[in-house]
């Protein structure tokens, strides 16, 4: 795990239509201040959307990869979905996966592609910006991706006040939900929220004994909170949606320590706690 403290703020981010979503993420952080953060993508109309979903890998240099890109005709609404943003090779970049409905009424989901996706109009989402951190893509050899990861940054130019927030990339095969609550435990914190989250896990287990058999998976955080558990120790509530290799849909909540990360998720994790303390 790379998890980084800093300052966070929660604010609605507003995307203007006609736009690429990448650019009217970067305007909307932008505006507010920050350079790097996330925000859900929740009923959010596209003009025009690009994305693919996994796919197994053709090689031995991934453990899985991409399908080849889809752009399904009309509008298309999403549904729910989450968002990383930050910058990839020093220019605004985000990673973002969702589900949504077509203008066919066809219900797909996948990772959307930044710069060939447009907004079919205005829209305000919920976000969180980051405070002397941001999330920076660069090459990760265990993948062979390049993937974000948090590194320490220059204050934002946002006002505050601020909450205390981590910043957090889980590496492959470590537990979702358990490398969470240690992470909590190990600093204190009895009380957070998942802001963002987007990455894979191998497969999906829920609570209510489904799962997701397919390794090779697309997810986002619907919501997610950690809270004292019967023994007062952190316990994580994290609900999921996510598109495996075959196109099969999922929505629930993560069994509780069987979740292991395929390739990585990106969260921030905000504590009720201000930054500075």
């Amino acid at each position: 795990m790379v998890a980084i403290a800093a300052g966070g703020r929660r604010f609605d981010l507003k995307l203007d239509a006609g736009l690429p979503l990448l650019e009217a993420v970067h305007r909307g952080f932008a505006k507010a201040g920050f350079e790097s953060g996330a925000c859900d993508l929740d009923g959010v109309t596209l003009a025009r959307l690009s994305y693919c979903i996994p796919a197994l890998s053709k090689t031995p240099d991934h453990v899985a990869f991409y399908s080849d890109t889809y752009r399904p005709a009309g509008p298309t609404v999403i549904s729910r979905g989450a968002l990383t943003f930050g910058r990839r090779d020093a220019a605004p970049f985000f990673h973002a996966h969702a589900l949504w409905r077509e203008a066919d009424g066809k219900i797909m989901g996948g990772h959307i592609l930044p710069e060939q996706t447009f907004l079919a109009k205005p829209a305000t989402v919920r976000a969180i910006g980051l405070n002397g951190a941001l999330f920076d893509a660069g090459p990760d050899t265990e993948t062979g991706f390049k993937i974000f990861s948090p590194v320490i940054a220059p204050a934002a130019q946002a006002d505050g006040p601020f909450m205390r927030v981590f910043a957090i990339r889980l590496r492959p095969n470590s537990d979702f939900c358990g490398s969470l609550e240690k992470l909590c435990a190990d600093h204190g914190v009895s009380h957070a929220v998942l802001r963002g989250g987007v990455g894979s896990t191998i497969g999906v287990r829920f609570e209510d004994g489904r799962e997701a058999p397919n390794f090779a998976t697309e997810i986002f955080i619907r919501e997610g909170r950690i809270t004292p558990g019967a023994d007062g120790r952190p316990e994580a509530s994290v609900d999921v949606g996510l598109i495996d290799y075959q196109a099969q849909i999922f929505e629930g909540r993560f069994k509780r320590g069987d979740n292991p990360v395929l390739i990585t998720f990106e969260i921030i994790l905000e504590t009720d706690r201000p930054w500075p303390a």
